[in-house]
């Protein structure tokens, strides 16, 4: 990991126009050369016997023509044997790649077709940006992943999207070595996937959000082959016996009947008529007691029979899943357990719904996967999954709320190049001030903020530069309930320890936009504090360094609302439910309207509007000249309203329209009298 902190930080001392320094994932092995640039947009002869679709898109698009006698030559091959890191997980083909570039020579080796895609999907980075004509840099790359499956999941039974922001998504995050759609089609809302034996699954009246609509098979089946043009396999999930409230509803009998294991039969044969190419089917069978004589065996004995492999989650209710003949598990929640001699995935802490926009992905980035710096036949990987159980009003709602895209490319960097210190239940989801951690963080967010600025230009993405934000916060006093209660920070002015009833409060620092006081998952996952404790009050404050007089955009949030819950917006005229405040130059910072403010009896059908900072602009803030104080009041007093105790806070200034961070201010827990300078930080 060491090696890989160095290279990046050689990377960056790099000019603009050395490319290498943008690739995300980071290779495994990158050395650079002493020599010319390999020149794109010109005649190219190529020799390939794999005929990668990929490959050649991406030398089109690089305007190259393709010539038998040009004295630029790509050269493709395939060695079976390739001698890099892999493990076995069935259907999961080698991705490992060599790449040497030289002035007239691009030299491609790998031991499979998909290891041709992964190069071709790092030259396709290397050549972004900088020189006016394109080139790719004369180096040796050696690359391969630490884990074989990772994966991005979308719930498209609960929150539908259409067939072309699949695609998009699938193209955007195979760009960043993403290998892996789980696609959730069914849930109680609505049956998502067309079954002709039962057209009845999939008619309008039969859904109760976003009625009416599906995808076809023919859909489906142009889905997957877009998908495996760039890598990706797609593994369908048909939720049984739980979440099948529609399926209830259109057929008229439960899952768990005979009539219901019948019908499920042959839903499962058309599945994987659909989805040929898919290796595995997911049956779910989480959240559902099950009572019908060996259904969950019934099914796997199905899918096998149709010459797929099974994937169910863990925990099943009731269940040991190690008794089963399951050819893979996806765990989640903490309950979720590894079973030992078969494949695991990873997604016990990559609910996404429950996650801040800052700190939860420095605990994505931070976190090995389930204890492993690489996978082994017992760890396929990882998985990203936004779970969406509170409706949104658009698909850039669910992408946004979700921060959808930096959670992904977090989770695909680290699932790529292994490592991770800790797992996040040790981590935690805190950015330290400095140190190697940081720095490899900071690598990862330079590089993703080039990307977001590019290939993700079109996209929302909520997320900016935070690692130049530094705090102050003190630790909590009692408030005896009473959220206004004035304490010494407020009455004794800003300093490093105070004294109160007797008792020391001492002053610790901390770095990001965003930071947990206490997380969502309580004691499970580290925070600022290590115990917590309701009826107290924090304070946090920062001091920004503005060259000149300005307005900024603040991105501010006190509580985040996950997008599987069903809290109480804040009431009119507050910031949170808890009643913290916050201070520019001591004068308080209004909080924005609530549009769901006042509403009670929210139910998952109650559109998630405003309450989180992404669904709504940057508040206009004006900066002085100078220094600038940041204050904040932090009560923790949960009023049984929103069901996860969070307490935090996200604060940073960007731009007018919040998508880039403010550039040329600076962060310090305390003003100094020297101006100071900003760092010269590239990416926003």
């Amino acid at each position: 990991m060491l090696k890989g902190l160095l290279l990046a930080a050689a990377l960056f001392a790099l000019g603009a126009q050395a490319k290498l320094k943008h690739l995300l994932p980071l290779p495994q092995q990158v050395e650079r050369v002493e020599a010319a640039p390999f020149a794109l947009g010109r005649p190219v002869a190529l020799t390939d016997p794999t005929h990668t679709a990929l490959l050649r898109h991406f030398l089109r698009a690089q305007g190259c023509s393709f010539a038998p006698n040009a004295a630029a030559q790509v050269v493709v091959r395939i060695e079976p044997h390739f001698d890099t890191f892999d493990y076995r997980l069935d259907g999961f083909p080698n991705e490992g790649y060599r790449l040497r570039v030289r002035p007239d020579t691009l030299e491609i080796t790998a031991a499979t077709e998909v290891g041709i895609i992964r190069a071709a999907q790092t030259l396709a980075q290397m050549a972004m940006g900088g020189a006016e004509r394109p080139a790719l840099e004369a180096a040796d790359i050696t690359d391969f992943p630490a884990f074989k499956l990772r994966g991005f999941m979308h719930d498209v039974g609960r929150s539908f999207l259409s067939i072309e922001t699949l695609k998009r998504h699938i193209d955007l995050l195979s760009r960043f070595k993403v290998n892996t759609f789980h696609w959730h089609l069914t849930e109680n809302q609505a049956w998502r996937i067309e079954v002709k034996a039962f057209p009845q699954l999939t008619a309008a009246e039969h859904m109760t959000r976003f009625p009416g609509r599906f995808y076809t098979q023919a859909e489906a089946q142009e889905l997957e082959t877009f998908a495996a043009e760039r890598g990706v396999i797609i593994i369908p999930e048909i939720d049984m016996p739980g979440h099948s409230e529609a399926f209830r509803r259109a057929m008229g009998f439960d899952m768990q009947t005979d009539a219901g294991v019948a019908a499920l039969t042959t839903i499962l044969e058309e599945m994987a008529a659909v989805f040929p190419h898919a290796p595995y089917l997911h049956i779910g069978a989480d959240e559902r007691a099950i009572t019908y004589p060996r259904f969950l065996e019934t099914m796997i004995d199905k899918v096998h029979a149709l010459g797929r492999k099974v994937v169910v989650w863990n925990p099943v209710q009731g269940v040991n899943i190690g008794g089963l003949d399951i050819d893979m598990t996806q765990m989640w929640s903490t309950a979720g357990k590894a079973v030992a001699g078969k494949p695991n995935i990873d997604c016990r802490y990559q609910y996404t719904n429950h996650f801040d926009v800052f700190a939860d992905l420095v605990g994505i980035y931070k976190s090995n996967i389930y204890y492993a710096e690489r996978g082994h036949p017992d760890l396929a990987g990882t998985i990203s999954a936004p779970w969406n159980d509170r409706k949104m009003a658009t698909e850039r709602d669910i992408v946004a709320q979700n921060n959808f895209f930096a959670n992904a490319i977090a989770l695909a960097e680290r699932s790529w190049r292994g490592g991770g210190r800790q797992y996040v239940e040790q981590g935690g989801t805190t950015l330290p001030d400095a140190g190697a951690e940081w720095e490899e963080f900071r690598s990862w967010e330079e590089r993703f903020l080039f990307h977001k600025s590019t290939t993700l230009a079109e996209e929302p993405v909520p997320y900016v530069r935070q690692t130049d934000v530094r705090w102050c916060i003190t630790e909590p006093f009692p408030n005896e309930g009473d959220p206004d209660r004035p304490l010494p920070p407020e009455t004794e002015g800003l300093k490093d320890s105070y004294v109160y009833h007797g008792k020391t409060y001492r002053t610790g620092h901390a770095t990001g936009a965003g930071i947990y006081l206490r997380h969502t998952w309580g004691s499970i996952i580290p925070a600022h504090f290590p115990h917590p404790q309701e009826h107290t009050t924090a304070y946090a404050w920062t001091y920004i360094y503005s060259p000149q007089a300005q307005e900024a955009g603040a991105l501010i949030e006190l509580y985040n609302y996950g997008r599987s819950e069903k809290d109480a917006a804040p009431d009119a005229g507050t910031w949170d439910r808890y009643g913290s405040k916050i201070w520019l130059n001591d004068r308080p910072i209004a909080p924005p309207t609530f549009d769901n403010s006042g509403l009670t009896n929210i139910t998952h059908e109650t559109l998630l509007r405003n309450e989180n900072f992404t669904a709504r602009p940057p508040l206009p803030l004006w900066l002085k000249k100078g220094w600038n104080k940041v204050l904040l009041r932090l009560p923790f007093l949960p009023d049984g309203r929103q069901r996860l105790r969070k307490w935090m806070f996200t604060f940073v200034l960007t731009d007018r329209d919040g998508r880039n961070a403010l550039d040329g201010i600076v962060y310090a827990p305390h003003p100094t009298a020297e101006p100071p300078t900003a760092l010269p930080l590239g990416s926003r």
